[in-house]
Protein backbone atom coordinates (compact mmCIF):
# COMPACT_ATOMS: atom_id res chain seq x y z
CA UNK A 1 0.00 0.00 0.00
CA UNK A 2 3.16 2.66 0.93
CA UNK A 3 4.39 1.64 -2.39
CA UNK A 4 1.20 2.43 -4.18
CA UNK A 5 0.99 5.59 -2.76
CA UNK A 6 4.59 6.63 -3.38
CA UNK A 7 3.87 5.65 -7.25
CA UNK A 8 0.73 8.01 -7.44
CA UNK A 9 2.08 11.14 -6.17
CA UNK A 10 5.17 10.62 -7.99
CA UNK A 11 2.66 10.60 -11.74
CA UNK A 12 0.41 13.47 -9.81
CA UNK A 13 4.50 15.50 -9.55
CA UNK A 14 4.85 14.25 -13.16
CA UNK A 15 1.54 15.54 -14.46
CA UNK A 16 2.15 19.06 -13.60
CA UNK A 17 5.78 19.62 -15.07
CA UNK A 18 4.27 18.26 -18.33
CA UNK A 19 1.57 20.86 -18.51
CA UNK A 20 1.93 23.22 -21.12
CA UNK A 21 3.74 26.71 -20.47
CA UNK A 22 4.95 25.86 -17.43
CA UNK A 23 8.58 27.42 -16.58
CA UNK A 24 12.00 25.58 -17.64
CA UNK A 25 14.90 24.96 -14.84
CA UNK A 26 17.40 28.65 -15.06
CA UNK A 27 19.86 28.15 -16.74
CA UNK A 28 23.08 30.12 -15.60
CA UNK A 29 24.40 33.02 -18.16
CA UNK A 30 27.78 32.30 -20.34
CA UNK A 31 30.59 34.04 -18.28
CA UNK A 32 32.41 36.64 -20.04
CA UNK A 33 35.57 35.54 -21.06
CA UNK A 34 38.42 37.76 -18.52
CA UNK A 35 39.41 40.87 -18.96
CA UNK A 36 42.20 43.69 -18.04
CA UNK A 37 41.69 47.47 -18.63
CA UNK A 38 43.41 50.80 -19.52
CA UNK A 39 44.69 52.89 -16.20
CA UNK A 40 47.19 55.44 -17.07
CA UNK A 41 48.86 57.17 -19.97
CA UNK A 42 52.03 59.77 -19.58
CA UNK A 43 53.23 61.78 -22.35
CA UNK A 44 57.08 63.13 -22.02
CA UNK A 45 55.71 62.34 -18.11
CA UNK A 46 52.38 64.49 -18.19
CA UNK A 47 48.75 63.57 -18.81
CA UNK A 48 46.40 65.79 -20.37
CA UNK A 49 43.76 63.60 -22.25
CA UNK A 50 44.37 61.58 -25.28
CA UNK A 51 45.43 64.71 -27.72
CA UNK A 52 48.98 66.19 -27.10
CA UNK A 53 50.40 69.18 -29.17
CA UNK A 54 53.63 70.69 -29.84
CA UNK A 55 55.68 67.35 -28.81
CA UNK A 56 59.18 67.08 -29.67
CA UNK A 57 60.09 64.94 -32.32
CA UNK A 58 60.78 61.55 -30.19
CA UNK A 59 58.17 61.61 -27.19
CA UNK A 60 57.80 59.18 -24.28
CA UNK A 61 54.58 57.72 -24.57
CA UNK A 62 53.90 55.32 -21.35
CA UNK A 63 50.61 53.47 -21.17
CA UNK A 64 49.86 51.72 -18.18
CA UNK A 65 47.49 48.71 -17.59
CA UNK A 66 45.18 46.74 -14.98
CA UNK A 67 46.95 43.42 -15.82
CA UNK A 68 50.99 42.73 -16.68
CA UNK A 69 51.85 42.80 -20.64
CA UNK A 70 52.70 39.95 -22.68
CA UNK A 71 55.69 41.14 -24.55
CA UNK A 72 55.27 39.09 -27.40
CA UNK A 73 51.46 40.55 -28.15
CA UNK A 74 53.08 44.12 -28.26
CA UNK A 75 53.68 43.75 -31.83
CA UNK A 76 50.95 44.18 -34.50
CA UNK A 77 48.40 45.19 -31.58
CA UNK A 78 50.05 49.43 -30.99
CA UNK A 79 50.90 50.95 -34.30
CA UNK A 80 51.94 54.46 -35.26
CA UNK A 81 50.31 56.05 -37.95
CA UNK A 82 50.36 59.54 -39.69
CA UNK A 83 47.60 61.45 -40.88
CA UNK A 84 48.05 59.65 -44.46
CA UNK A 85 47.49 56.22 -42.81
CA UNK A 86 51.74 55.75 -43.09
CA UNK A 87 52.82 53.81 -40.45
CA UNK A 88 55.74 55.46 -37.92
CA UNK A 89 58.54 53.31 -36.57
CA UNK A 90 58.59 52.65 -32.54
CA UNK A 91 60.55 50.88 -30.52
CA UNK A 92 58.43 49.22 -26.99
CA UNK A 93 59.50 47.89 -23.56
CA UNK A 94 58.02 47.17 -20.65
CA UNK A 95 58.04 48.35 -16.98
CA UNK A 96 56.72 48.54 -13.95
CA UNK A 97 56.49 45.03 -13.29
CA UNK A 98 55.70 44.54 -17.24
CA UNK A 99 52.19 46.86 -16.40
CA UNK A 100 53.30 49.33 -18.50
CA UNK A 101 53.72 49.68 -22.26
CA UNK A 102 56.67 51.99 -23.41
CA UNK A 103 56.25 53.38 -26.87
CA UNK A 104 59.19 55.70 -28.17
CA UNK A 105 58.82 56.40 -31.64
CA UNK A 106 61.64 57.27 -34.14
CA UNK A 107 62.34 61.12 -35.18
CA UNK A 108 58.99 62.29 -36.41
CA UNK A 109 57.78 64.99 -38.55
CA UNK A 110 57.32 68.43 -37.30
CA UNK A 111 53.75 70.35 -37.54
CA UNK A 112 52.42 66.41 -38.31
CA UNK A 113 49.39 64.71 -36.53
CA UNK A 114 50.31 61.17 -35.51
CA UNK A 115 47.72 58.37 -34.64
CA UNK A 116 48.69 55.85 -31.47
CA UNK A 117 46.57 53.19 -31.50
CA UNK A 118 46.29 49.83 -29.06
CA UNK A 119 44.33 47.51 -30.37
CA UNK A 120 42.14 45.12 -27.74
CA UNK A 121 44.59 42.38 -29.38
CA UNK A 122 46.97 43.38 -26.88
CA UNK A 123 46.91 40.28 -24.10
CA UNK A 124 48.14 40.34 -20.87
CA UNK A 125 50.23 37.47 -19.15
CA UNK A 126 47.77 35.75 -18.38
CA UNK A 127 46.03 35.74 -22.06
CA UNK A 128 43.35 38.02 -21.10
CA UNK A 129 42.43 40.96 -23.95
CA UNK A 130 42.57 44.27 -23.47
CA UNK A 131 38.95 45.77 -22.63
CA UNK A 132 38.64 48.54 -24.84
CA UNK A 133 40.77 49.77 -27.38
CA UNK A 134 42.72 52.98 -26.85
CA UNK A 135 43.88 56.27 -29.21
CA UNK A 136 46.11 59.07 -28.56
CA UNK A 137 46.70 61.65 -30.80
CA UNK A 138 49.94 63.25 -31.07
CA UNK A 139 51.00 66.14 -33.16
CA UNK A 140 54.29 67.09 -32.91
CA UNK A 141 55.94 71.12 -32.61
CA UNK A 142 57.08 73.46 -35.42
CA UNK A 143 60.76 72.76 -36.17
CA UNK A 144 62.07 76.00 -34.28
CA UNK A 145 65.72 76.15 -36.62
CA UNK A 146 65.47 79.00 -39.51
CA UNK A 147 64.62 77.92 -42.36
CA UNK A 148 66.28 80.51 -44.25
CA UNK A 149 70.03 82.59 -43.76
CA UNK A 150 69.33 85.75 -41.26
CA UNK A 151 68.81 89.04 -42.84
CA UNK A 152 68.61 92.73 -41.74
CA UNK A 153 64.86 93.76 -41.13
CA UNK A 154 64.99 96.33 -43.78
CA UNK A 155 66.18 93.61 -46.26
CA UNK A 156 63.61 91.30 -45.19
CA UNK A 157 60.63 93.88 -45.95
CA UNK A 158 62.37 94.76 -49.46
CA UNK A 159 62.73 91.00 -49.84
CA UNK A 160 58.85 89.96 -49.10
CA UNK A 161 57.45 92.86 -51.35
CA UNK A 162 59.57 91.91 -54.19
CA UNK A 163 58.80 88.30 -54.28
CA UNK A 164 54.75 89.06 -53.44
CA UNK A 165 55.21 91.35 -56.09
CA UNK A 166 55.58 88.62 -58.74
CA UNK A 167 52.30 87.62 -58.25
CA UNK A 168 50.74 91.14 -59.96
CA UNK A 169 53.76 91.24 -62.30
CA UNK A 170 54.99 87.87 -63.42
CA UNK A 171 51.35 86.30 -62.99
CA UNK A 172 49.28 89.21 -64.10
CA UNK A 173 46.45 87.88 -66.95
CA UNK A 174 48.99 88.19 -70.47
CA UNK A 175 45.97 90.33 -72.13
CA UNK A 176 44.62 92.22 -69.64
CA UNK A 177 46.99 92.94 -67.46
CA UNK A 178 45.03 92.66 -64.43
CA UNK A 179 45.46 90.33 -61.14
CA UNK A 180 43.51 87.03 -61.49
CA UNK A 181 41.68 85.89 -58.66
CA UNK A 182 43.88 83.24 -57.58
CA UNK A 183 46.97 81.14 -58.14
CA UNK A 184 44.13 78.80 -59.69
CA UNK A 185 41.61 81.57 -61.49
CA UNK A 186 43.17 80.87 -65.30
CA UNK A 187 41.26 83.43 -67.13
CA UNK A 188 39.23 85.09 -64.67
CA UNK A 189 40.76 88.20 -63.16
CA UNK A 190 39.51 90.41 -60.17
CA UNK A 191 38.44 94.26 -60.32
CA UNK A 192 39.43 94.89 -56.44
CA UNK A 193 42.09 92.92 -56.70
CA UNK A 194 43.53 94.34 -59.61
CA UNK A 195 42.98 97.49 -57.90
CA UNK A 196 45.06 96.68 -55.13
CA UNK A 197 47.61 94.77 -57.77
CA UNK A 198 47.69 98.44 -59.77
CA UNK A 199 49.23 100.01 -56.37
CA UNK A 200 51.46 97.64 -55.72
CA UNK A 201 52.94 97.96 -58.98
CA UNK A 202 53.40 101.46 -58.33
CA UNK A 203 55.33 99.98 -55.23
CA UNK A 204 56.90 98.32 -57.57
CA UNK A 205 57.89 100.55 -59.79
CA UNK A 206 59.16 103.07 -57.35
CA UNK A 207 61.18 100.38 -55.64
CA UNK A 208 63.04 99.53 -58.97
CA UNK A 209 61.12 95.78 -59.14
CA UNK A 210 60.81 96.98 -63.10
CA UNK A 211 61.57 100.02 -64.63
CA UNK A 212 58.94 102.89 -64.89
CA UNK A 213 58.71 102.19 -68.85
CA UNK A 214 57.81 98.84 -67.59
CA UNK A 215 55.24 99.97 -65.27
CA UNK A 216 53.80 102.50 -67.67
CA UNK A 217 53.28 99.81 -70.21
CA UNK A 218 51.34 97.27 -68.33
CA UNK A 219 49.44 100.46 -66.83
CA UNK A 220 48.81 101.27 -70.65
CA UNK A 221 47.62 97.91 -71.23
CA UNK A 222 45.59 97.65 -67.99
CA UNK A 223 43.60 100.86 -69.18
CA UNK A 224 42.87 100.20 -72.98
CA UNK A 225 41.61 96.71 -71.52
CA UNK A 226 39.10 98.58 -69.06
CA UNK A 227 38.06 101.28 -71.25
CA UNK A 228 36.48 98.25 -73.39
CA UNK A 229 35.51 95.71 -70.17
CA UNK A 230 31.50 95.34 -69.06
CA UNK A 231 30.63 97.90 -67.26
CA UNK A 232 26.66 98.53 -65.50
CA UNK A 233 25.96 102.13 -65.12
CA UNK A 234 29.66 102.80 -64.92
CA UNK A 235 30.75 99.92 -62.26
CA UNK A 236 32.67 96.82 -63.33
CA UNK A 237 32.09 93.40 -62.23
CA UNK A 238 33.61 91.59 -59.75
CA UNK A 239 34.85 89.21 -62.14
CA UNK A 240 35.96 89.37 -65.75
CA UNK A 241 37.56 87.45 -68.14
CA UNK A 242 40.54 88.29 -68.73
CA UNK A 243 40.80 87.68 -72.43
CA UNK A 244 37.75 88.83 -73.64
CA UNK A 245 36.40 91.40 -70.96
CA UNK A 246 33.04 90.27 -70.49
CA UNK A 247 31.40 90.05 -66.67
CA UNK A 248 31.70 86.14 -64.88
CA UNK A 249 29.55 85.62 -62.67
CA UNK A 250 30.44 85.96 -58.88
CA UNK A 251 27.15 84.24 -58.16
CA UNK A 252 24.05 83.80 -60.21
CA UNK A 253 22.57 87.06 -59.14
CA UNK A 254 25.79 88.79 -58.76
CA UNK A 255 26.47 89.40 -62.61
CA UNK A 256 26.55 93.13 -62.96
CA UNK A 257 27.99 95.79 -61.27
CA UNK A 258 29.42 95.21 -57.90
CA UNK A 259 29.96 99.08 -56.40
CA UNK A 260 32.83 98.15 -53.79
CA UNK A 261 35.11 96.17 -55.28
CA UNK A 262 34.64 99.20 -58.17
CA UNK A 263 35.93 101.67 -55.69
CA UNK A 264 38.97 99.63 -55.05
CA UNK A 265 39.57 99.62 -58.41
CA UNK A 266 39.12 103.09 -58.98
CA UNK A 267 41.34 103.89 -55.99
CA UNK A 268 44.24 101.84 -57.09
CA UNK A 269 43.80 104.10 -60.84
CA UNK A 270 44.02 107.54 -59.29
CA UNK A 271 47.12 106.30 -57.24
CA UNK A 272 48.48 105.81 -60.88
CA UNK A 273 47.23 108.50 -62.24
CA UNK A 274 49.08 110.53 -59.34
CA UNK A 275 52.58 108.67 -59.73
CA UNK A 276 52.68 108.43 -63.55
CA UNK A 277 52.72 112.97 -63.63
CA UNK A 278 55.25 113.52 -66.60
CA UNK A 279 54.75 115.50 -69.18
CA UNK A 280 55.02 113.40 -71.93
CA UNK A 281 52.51 112.26 -74.13
CA UNK A 282 52.36 108.41 -72.78
CA UNK A 283 51.79 109.33 -69.37
CA UNK A 284 49.76 112.38 -70.13
CA UNK A 285 47.44 109.86 -72.37
CA UNK A 286 47.18 107.61 -69.78
CA UNK A 287 46.07 110.02 -67.27
CA UNK A 288 43.20 111.15 -69.60
CA UNK A 289 41.91 107.39 -70.26
CA UNK A 290 41.55 107.21 -66.22
CA UNK A 291 40.33 110.17 -65.56
CA UNK A 292 37.93 109.16 -68.45
CA UNK A 293 36.79 105.84 -66.78
CA UNK A 294 36.92 107.55 -63.09
CA UNK A 295 34.21 109.55 -64.06
CA UNK A 296 31.86 107.35 -65.93
CA UNK A 297 31.09 105.76 -62.62
CA UNK A 298 27.60 106.06 -61.88
CA UNK A 299 28.02 106.68 -57.86
CA UNK A 300 25.22 108.31 -57.54
CA UNK A 301 22.88 106.47 -59.63
CA UNK A 302 23.62 103.17 -56.98
CA UNK A 303 21.74 104.79 -54.64
CA UNK A 304 18.88 103.30 -56.03
CA UNK A 305 16.29 106.00 -56.57
CA UNK A 306 17.82 108.60 -54.66
CA UNK A 307 18.01 107.20 -51.14
CA UNK A 308 20.41 107.82 -48.52
CA UNK A 309 22.59 104.78 -48.76
CA UNK A 310 24.38 103.39 -51.51
CA UNK A 311 23.97 99.93 -52.90
CA UNK A 312 26.46 97.10 -53.64
CA UNK A 313 25.43 95.38 -56.54
CA UNK A 314 22.72 95.62 -59.95
CA UNK A 315 22.08 93.39 -62.20
CA UNK A 316 20.91 93.67 -65.72
CA UNK A 317 19.17 90.61 -65.27
CA UNK A 318 18.33 90.92 -61.73
CA UNK A 319 18.18 94.38 -60.98
CA UNK A 320 18.51 95.29 -57.06
CA UNK A 321 17.53 91.28 -56.12
CA UNK A 322 21.14 91.46 -54.07
CA UNK A 323 19.62 94.03 -51.79
CA UNK A 324 23.00 94.96 -49.90
CA UNK A 325 23.55 98.52 -48.76
CA UNK A 326 26.87 99.27 -48.23
CA UNK A 327 26.46 100.31 -44.54
CA UNK A 328 29.45 100.83 -41.83
CA UNK A 329 31.63 99.40 -39.95
CA UNK A 330 33.57 97.03 -42.72
CA UNK A 331 35.77 97.66 -45.45
CA UNK A 332 33.89 99.70 -47.54
CA UNK A 333 35.01 103.60 -46.60
CA UNK A 334 36.64 103.61 -49.98
CA UNK A 335 33.36 103.05 -51.52
CA UNK A 336 31.91 106.53 -50.17
CA UNK A 337 34.69 108.86 -50.59
CA UNK A 338 35.39 107.50 -54.46
CA UNK A 339 31.63 108.28 -54.73
CA UNK A 340 31.69 111.61 -52.96
CA UNK A 341 34.77 112.63 -54.50
CA UNK A 342 33.67 111.99 -58.23
CA UNK A 343 33.18 115.21 -60.22
CA UNK A 344 30.16 113.67 -62.46
CA UNK A 345 27.81 111.33 -59.95
CA UNK A 346 29.06 112.73 -56.61
CA UNK A 347 27.00 112.01 -53.78
CA UNK A 348 25.81 114.71 -51.01
CA UNK A 349 27.56 113.96 -47.28
CA UNK A 350 23.72 112.97 -46.49
CA UNK A 351 24.42 109.63 -47.85
CA UNK A 352 27.63 108.74 -46.03
CA UNK A 353 26.14 110.50 -42.89
CA UNK A 354 22.36 108.34 -42.96
CA UNK A 355 23.78 105.11 -45.32
CA UNK A 356 27.08 104.54 -44.35
CA UNK A 357 27.82 105.79 -40.98
CA UNK A 358 24.11 104.96 -40.11
CA UNK A 359 23.81 108.29 -37.88
CA UNK A 360 26.03 106.78 -35.32
CA UNK A 361 24.86 103.61 -34.92
CA UNK A 362 28.06 102.18 -36.19
CA UNK A 363 30.18 102.95 -33.16
CA UNK A 364 31.40 101.14 -30.82
CA UNK A 365 33.33 102.46 -27.90
CA UNK A 366 33.39 98.89 -26.02
CA UNK A 367 36.97 97.61 -24.17
CA UNK A 368 38.00 94.36 -25.82
CA UNK A 369 41.48 92.57 -24.44
CA UNK A 370 41.83 96.23 -22.58
CA UNK A 371 41.44 98.46 -26.19
CA UNK A 372 39.16 100.54 -26.48
CA UNK A 373 37.17 100.19 -30.20
CA UNK A 374 35.46 103.28 -31.60
CA UNK A 375 33.42 101.67 -34.32
CA UNK A 376 32.49 98.13 -35.44
CA UNK A 377 31.04 94.91 -34.49
CA UNK A 378 32.50 93.53 -30.97
CA UNK A 379 35.94 92.43 -30.98
CA UNK A 380 36.63 94.47 -34.70
CA UNK A 381 35.67 91.94 -37.04
CA UNK A 382 38.45 90.78 -39.54
CA UNK A 383 41.02 92.88 -40.27
CA UNK A 384 40.57 93.37 -43.80
CA UNK A 385 38.42 95.94 -42.44
CA UNK A 386 41.91 98.30 -41.54
CA UNK A 387 43.18 97.26 -44.58
CA UNK A 388 41.38 97.46 -48.07
CA UNK A 389 39.88 101.53 -47.33
CA UNK A 390 43.32 102.14 -45.99
CA UNK A 391 45.72 100.61 -48.76
CA UNK A 392 44.57 104.50 -50.15
CA UNK A 393 43.01 107.13 -47.48
CA UNK A 394 45.72 107.82 -44.55
CA UNK A 395 43.98 107.37 -41.26
CA UNK A 396 47.08 108.78 -39.54
CA UNK A 397 45.13 112.03 -37.93
CA UNK A 398 42.22 111.78 -39.88
CA UNK A 399 39.12 112.11 -38.29
CA UNK A 400 35.16 112.86 -38.78
CA UNK A 401 32.13 113.20 -36.70
CA UNK A 402 32.42 109.29 -35.84
CA UNK A 403 35.78 108.53 -35.03
CA UNK A 404 39.25 109.13 -35.29
CA UNK A 405 40.67 106.45 -37.59
CA UNK A 406 44.62 106.01 -36.37
CA UNK A 407 43.09 105.30 -33.06
CA UNK A 408 40.41 103.25 -34.98
CA UNK A 409 43.04 101.29 -37.14
CA UNK A 410 45.20 100.75 -34.41
CA UNK A 411 42.83 99.67 -31.68
CA UNK A 412 41.28 96.97 -33.98
CA UNK A 413 44.47 95.30 -34.74
CA UNK A 414 45.20 95.22 -31.34
CA UNK A 415 42.36 93.72 -30.02
CA UNK A 416 43.11 91.26 -33.05
CA UNK A 417 46.91 90.56 -31.78
CA UNK A 418 45.97 90.97 -28.16
CA UNK A 419 42.96 88.01 -28.53
CA UNK A 420 45.60 85.73 -30.54
CA UNK A 421 48.27 86.12 -28.06
CA UNK A 422 45.30 85.10 -25.02
CA UNK A 423 44.26 82.02 -27.58
CA UNK A 424 40.86 81.73 -25.48
CA UNK A 425 39.70 78.66 -28.02
CA UNK A 426 43.52 76.97 -26.79
CA UNK A 427 44.18 76.69 -30.89
CA UNK A 428 48.14 75.16 -30.68
CA UNK A 429 50.39 77.56 -32.35
CA UNK A 430 48.81 81.02 -31.45
CA UNK A 431 51.30 83.26 -29.74
CA UNK A 432 52.89 86.88 -29.79
CA UNK A 433 54.89 85.69 -32.81
CA UNK A 434 52.05 84.12 -34.84
CA UNK A 435 48.90 86.05 -35.00
CA UNK A 436 46.61 87.53 -37.49
CA UNK A 437 42.22 86.33 -38.28
CA UNK A 438 41.03 88.20 -41.63
CA UNK A 439 39.33 87.15 -44.30
CA UNK A 440 40.93 83.64 -45.83
CA UNK A 441 41.66 80.25 -47.61
CA UNK A 442 40.22 77.45 -44.75
CA UNK A 443 40.39 73.44 -45.14
CA UNK A 444 37.96 72.88 -47.48
CA UNK A 445 36.80 76.18 -47.66
CA UNK A 446 36.56 80.08 -47.18
CA UNK A 447 35.42 82.34 -44.36
CA UNK A 448 35.92 85.50 -42.68
CA UNK A 449 38.26 84.80 -39.50
CA UNK A 450 38.10 86.92 -36.70
CA UNK A 451 38.06 86.98 -32.52
CA UNK A 452 33.90 86.29 -32.96
CA UNK A 453 34.57 83.65 -35.85
CA UNK A 454 37.74 81.78 -35.29
CA UNK A 455 38.53 78.15 -36.82
CA UNK A 456 42.37 78.46 -35.94
CA UNK A 457 43.30 79.48 -39.38
CA UNK A 458 46.09 82.51 -39.62
CA UNK A 459 46.80 84.32 -42.51
CA UNK A 460 50.10 85.95 -43.04
CA UNK A 461 47.77 88.90 -44.89
CA UNK A 462 46.33 90.32 -41.49
CA UNK A 463 49.57 90.92 -39.40
CA UNK A 464 51.98 92.03 -42.93
CA UNK A 465 49.20 94.69 -43.68
CA UNK A 466 48.97 95.88 -40.69
CA UNK A 467 52.44 97.07 -40.52
CA UNK A 468 51.23 100.85 -40.40
CA UNK A 469 49.70 100.15 -37.17
CA UNK A 470 51.41 97.59 -34.94
CA UNK A 471 54.86 97.60 -36.85
CA UNK A 472 56.41 95.88 -33.74
CA UNK A 473 54.18 93.32 -33.28
CA UNK A 474 53.67 92.70 -37.22
CA UNK A 475 57.56 92.61 -37.13
CA UNK A 476 57.63 89.38 -35.01
CA UNK A 477 55.12 87.42 -36.98
CA UNK A 478 56.60 88.09 -40.49
CA UNK A 479 60.10 87.35 -39.01
CA UNK A 480 58.02 83.57 -37.62
CA UNK A 481 56.32 83.51 -40.71
CA UNK A 482 59.72 83.02 -42.83
CA UNK A 483 62.58 82.07 -40.27
CA UNK A 484 60.36 79.36 -38.58
CA UNK A 485 57.55 78.67 -41.58
CA UNK A 486 58.84 79.35 -44.34
CA UNK A 487 59.87 76.19 -46.00
CA UNK A 488 56.04 75.35 -45.65
CA UNK A 489 54.34 79.08 -45.90
CA UNK A 490 56.67 81.06 -48.54
CA UNK A 491 56.57 80.50 -51.94
CA UNK A 492 56.73 81.61 -55.16
CA UNK A 493 54.58 84.88 -54.75
CA UNK A 494 55.26 84.99 -51.31
CA UNK A 495 54.08 83.99 -48.48
CA UNK A 496 50.71 81.39 -48.97
CA UNK A 497 47.30 82.80 -48.23
CA UNK A 498 47.06 80.96 -44.79
CA UNK A 499 47.86 77.79 -42.38
CA UNK A 500 46.63 76.08 -39.10
CA UNK A 501 49.04 74.74 -36.87
CA UNK A 502 46.57 73.22 -34.78
CA UNK A 503 45.35 71.47 -37.62
CA UNK A 504 48.64 70.69 -39.08
CA UNK A 505 47.63 72.54 -42.42
CA UNK A 506 49.00 74.88 -45.12
CA UNK A 507 47.21 76.27 -47.77
CA UNK A 508 49.05 76.16 -51.39
CA UNK A 509 47.28 79.53 -52.44
CA UNK A 510 47.66 82.82 -53.17
CA UNK A 511 44.64 85.75 -53.61
CA UNK A 512 45.23 89.03 -55.07
CA UNK A 513 43.13 90.85 -52.08
CA UNK A 514 45.73 89.17 -49.51
CA UNK A 515 48.67 89.32 -51.32
CA UNK A 516 48.02 93.45 -52.82
CA UNK A 517 47.75 95.12 -49.20
CA UNK A 518 50.97 93.51 -48.20
CA UNK A 519 53.09 95.12 -50.48
CA UNK A 520 51.21 97.86 -50.00
CA UNK A 521 50.28 98.72 -46.77
CA UNK A 522 54.88 97.83 -46.12
CA UNK A 523 55.18 100.36 -48.18
CA UNK A 524 53.10 102.82 -46.36
CA UNK A 525 54.85 102.12 -43.41
CA UNK A 526 58.29 102.43 -44.79
CA UNK A 527 57.63 105.34 -47.07
CA UNK A 528 53.70 106.65 -47.18
CA UNK A 529 54.04 106.27 -50.64
CA UNK A 530 50.93 105.02 -51.64
CA UNK A 531 48.83 107.23 -49.12
CA UNK A 532 50.71 110.11 -50.14
CA UNK A 533 49.92 109.51 -53.82
CA UNK A 534 46.44 108.67 -53.11
CA UNK A 535 45.69 111.76 -50.94
CA UNK A 536 47.20 113.77 -53.20
CA UNK A 537 44.16 113.69 -56.04
CA UNK A 538 42.45 116.89 -55.22
CA UNK A 539 39.11 115.08 -56.12
CA UNK A 540 40.12 113.11 -53.02
CA UNK A 541 40.62 116.01 -50.68
CA UNK A 542 37.86 117.66 -51.99
CA UNK A 543 35.37 114.63 -51.45
CA UNK A 544 36.53 113.60 -47.89
CA UNK A 545 36.20 117.25 -47.02
CA UNK A 546 33.07 117.50 -48.31
CA UNK A 547 32.18 114.29 -46.03
CA UNK A 548 33.46 116.41 -43.08
CA UNK A 549 36.71 114.68 -42.75
CA UNK A 550 39.98 116.15 -41.00
CA UNK A 551 43.46 116.00 -40.76
CA UNK A 552 46.69 116.58 -41.96
CA UNK A 553 47.07 115.20 -44.93
CA UNK A 554 43.85 116.90 -46.27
Amino acid sequence: MKKKQILILVLILLSFSCKKGSTPAPVDPPVAPPTYSFSDLKVNGTFNGFTYYGLNNAPVVKITFSSPISASSVAGNITLTDGSGNSATFVSSLENNDNTVVVTPSTLQPITKYTLTVNTGLLSKTGNKLQSSISVTLVTAVDDTDKFARISDEELLTLVQKQTFKYFWDFGHPTSGLARERNSSGNTVTSGGSGFGIMAMVAGVSRNFVSRAEGLARMQKIVAFLKTADRFHGAYPHWLDGNTGKVIPFSTKDNGGDLVETSFLMAGLITARQYFNGADAAETALRADINSIYNSVEWSWYRKDNGNVLYWHWSPNYNWDMNLPIKGWNESLITYVMAASSPTFSIPKSVYDQGWAQNGAMKNGNSYYGVQLPLGSANGGPLFFEHYSFLGINPMGLSDAYANYETQTKAHTLINYNYCKANPLSYYGYSENCWGLTASDIPNGYTASSPSNDVGVIAPTAALASFPYTPTESMQALKYFYYKLGNKLWGDYGFYDSFSLHQQWFASSTLAIDQGPIIVMIENYRTKLIWNLFMSAPEVKTGMKNLSFAGPNL
